[in-house]
């Protein structure tokens, strides 16, 4: 009699806390087949996943538009909000002061941050909150037609022949300027560069704001198209080679000293930029503005860590805000009585 030895399945891969990818996973994708948006929401399924984040301890928000369904595909047992169009950072400045112990990565379009939400993206990154904001850029408006956005460069072309003549906002230079203090631009097809970036990204206590090229395969994805696949391919310039080594994980570091610049995060990582073939700062604001600029006017796409600065305080900071979280206080703690309402009357009496 013969028997027949079942060989038991292999163990489940998990991360460091124990969960499988798939616990990281959203919805299926109801985008175009080859949205760059696609790409971006499964980078950032590996980043949370690699780098170890409970998804609970997540609030993922968002506004109107192709890029605002994004996070219904990543993250689904996290916490999660769709605002009003261009409303997304006040709504994620208030869920933050509510809690400041949870995570906050916002997901936003070219239309919803550079149009309609430029008051409010303006003021997100002064107040350099603790958010991740990725702002999936193809340059058109996907959702009426493929007009172009506030961030098509100039003498970029539409499938219908028209030429874009008016200058791009770069939302990069702008968030550098206003205060933000991690800024990096990438392009969806690059998965090496911007997992690296998405990682530091999250590791990063302050306003991390992510300027991601996503082509739009229906309204941009043509010659005379700026944001394109192949356009990207052609003229994108990276400033250095990122590597990310978690907290965590008790790597060594074997880079030249003089080849590589080492910034350590608040929580301890480290984001390692390789030099390829400038002595770029990646903290000197100046001279980040300045490439951005100078690649600029040479046609080319400056993608990699922009700039960083891990010395000022973030928003709760800078407010002295209780180490509680106020949407757990009691209310005899957060609701003034009556003789503090009179107290304050009397002053104006």
């Amino acid at each position: 009699m013969s028997t027949t030895v079942v060989s038991p399945a292999p163990p489940k891969k998990t991360n460091r806390i124990g969960l499988e990818v798939v616990t990281y996973r959203g919805g299926k994708t109801t985008l175009c087949a080859g949205c760059g948006h696609n790409a971006i929401s499964e980078r950032i399924v590996e980043a949370f996943w690699e780098m170890g984040i409970t998804p609970s301890q997540v609030i993922k928000l968002s506004g109107i538009g192709c890029s605002s369904k994004a996070p219904a595909y990543f993250l689904g047992t996290s916490h999660g909000f769709n605002a009003v169009h261009g409303r997304m950072p006040s709504v994620a400045t208030g869920a933050m002061l509510a809690n400041q112990h949870l995570m906050a990565i916002g997901v936003s379009g070219d239309g919803d941050t550079a149009s309609i939400g430029i008051g409010q993206f303006v003021h997100l990154m002064r107040r350099n909150l603790p958010i991740v904001y990725i702002i999936e850029d193809n340059g058109v408006y996907g959702l009426t037609k493929g007009q172009f956005s506030a961030t098509a460069d100039f003498g970029s072309k539409l499938k219908s022949g028209v030429v874009n003549e008016l200058p791009a906002i770069d939302t990069c230079a702008l968030a550098i300027q206003l205060g933000a203090t991690f800024v990096a631009r990438s392009f969806s097809g690059d998965k090496r560069q911007l997992s690296a970036i998405l990682k530091a990204a999250i590791a990063h206590r302050g306003t991390a704001m992510l300027d991601v090229i996503s082509p739009c395969v229906t309204f941009n994805d043509h010659a005379g198209s700026t944001k394109s696949y192949s356009y990207m391919k052609d003229h994108e310039e990276p400033l250095h080679q990122i590597d990310f080594v978690p907290f965590f994980e008790n790597i060594e570091v074997d880079y030249d000293p003089g080849e590589t610049q080492n910034v350590r995060m608040h929580d301890g990582s480290q984001l390692l930029l390789r030099k390829i073939d400038s002595d770029y700062n990646a903290t000197d604001k100046l001279s980040a503005l300045k490439a951005i600029e100078t690649h600029k006017n040479k046609g080319e796409v400056l993608t990699g860590v922009l700039y960083v600065n891990t010395n000022d305080k973030d928003f709760i900071k800078l407010l002295n805000m209780t180490e509680d979280t106020l949407a757990t206080l009691p209310s005899d703690l957060t609701r003034p009585g009556p003789e503090a309402l009179e107290t304050i009357m009397e002053e104006f009496r």
